[in-house]
């Protein structure tokens, strides 16, 4: 049970990365926005493409970050258990803040930069990183300092008691999860920045998710329950379809123009908003873990690697996303054309790095 467990968190891993690059490498591209190069990029999607994939792609946005922090949330607990606590929050200061405060500091303004000038903007590396807003921004790092700061509040909590997930947590966590994101985006708009680029606006189902995995625990690990898992399927696949019919009813059709009164404030559009997040969030993380342990079990050498190499893929995508997009800028395509090949080379890249990072970790392990 313990291998086909992490086999099947593990292959989700893998696919949950590889989402998060090929959907950075999009928004690069986007009207919309939502990853530095759409600050300088020379090319962008046709509005009818742009809400295409917003249709198909976009809904998936809302809830897979969310994913992530679930899975993290429930390993936490057992870890603490199996480490102590002063080994834990030491292990995680190393493997979550190293990473945040070098690219913080030094990695992302740089290759911020080398976007900036390969665009014709001549600015300096000390501009680029006193003048970003937000301060202290670290490219797709902030997931890693918002999970370093709630694995070290849970640490110094009171322990979390493990229980079996019901419907009743399910709806519970969704209507809580709903109602702080409405309450918290009055203050942080979606989208807005603050000093470290923490996406505090995006804490409520971040926070939310990560206490429900560490309340399912080794439970939620081994099995998502038949009936939870049949719900939340329904619930999302519900969900998706509706959306689309919605955004065209309400004439929500170019989502760089539209866009605004969904954001945050005392509007019917930015609760609509929270409530579908909520409700995508919960659902959708124990239907991808369920699905896993369903679908996604088998593991091969290759496969051991794959999911060896995500961490490390995840922390090196932003340079070689910003390296990538500037290198084919010269480039007379389409971005329907350098997006896509964008995102393909920087998926493969990345977790070359983490196979050969990680290969030489195994190997240096070996022989000591």
């Amino acid at each position: 049970m313990e291998r086909v467990r992490l086999s099947a968190v593990d292959n989700l891993k893998v696919i949950l990365v590889a989402w998060v690059i090929g959907g950075h490498a999009l928004l690069g591209y986007a009207a919309i926005g939502g990853w530095p190069y759409d600050e300088v990029n020379e090319v962008t999607f046709h509005p009818g493409v742009e809400t295409a994939l917003a249709a198909l792609i976009g809904p998936s946005g809302l809830f897979f970050m969310g994913t992530f922090y679930f899975m993290a949330g429930i390993f936490t607990p057992s870890s603490i258990e199996r480490k102590g606590r002063q080994r834990f929050i030491a292990e995680r200061l190393v493997r979550l803040g190293v990473p945040w405060v070098v690219s913080a500091v030094l990695i992302w303004p740089t290759f911020v930069w080398i976007a900036y000038n390969g665009a014709g903007k001549q600015v300096s590396w000390w501009h680029a990183f006193t003048h970003r807003h937000p301060f202290l921004d670290s490219g797709s790092l902030w997931f890693v300092g918002a999970l370093l700061i709630f694995s070290i509040a849970v640490t110094l909590g009171p322990p979390i008691k493990e229980r079996v997930i019901t419907t009743r947590h399910v709806v519970g966590m969704t209507m809580v999860v709903a109602g702080t994101t409405f309450l918290t985006r009055l203050v942080f708009p979606a989208r807005s920045g603050q000093i470290g680029d923490l996406h505090l606006w995006w804490w409520p189902q971040c926070v939310g998710m990560f206490l429900l995995g560490a309340i399912g625990g080794r439970k939620l690990a081994e099995r998502v329950p038949d009936e939870i898992y049949k719900m939340t399927r329904n619930v999302v696949i519900a969900t998706i379809a509706v959306l689309p019919i919605a955004a065209a009813f309400l004439g929500v059709l170019d989502l760089a123009r539209n866009a605004e009164p969904f954001l945050g404030g005392w509007r019917w559009q930015a609760f609509a908003l929270a409530l579908i997040e909520g409700i995508l969030v919960v659902a959708g993380s124990l239907w991808l873990i369920g699905l896993a342990q369903r679908r996604l079990t088998g593991q091969g050498p290759f496969a051991e690697g794959l999911a060896r190499s995500a961490y490390v893929a995840f922390i090196v995508q932003g340079p070689i996303l910003l390296s990538f997009a500037t290198a084919m800028r010269p480039l007379e395509l389409p971005a329907e054309v350098k997006a896509p090949l964008v995102g393909a080379g920087a998926i493969a890249l990345s977790f070359a790095i983490g196979w050969y990072v990680t290969s030489r970790r195994g190997a240096s392990a070996r022989s000591s």
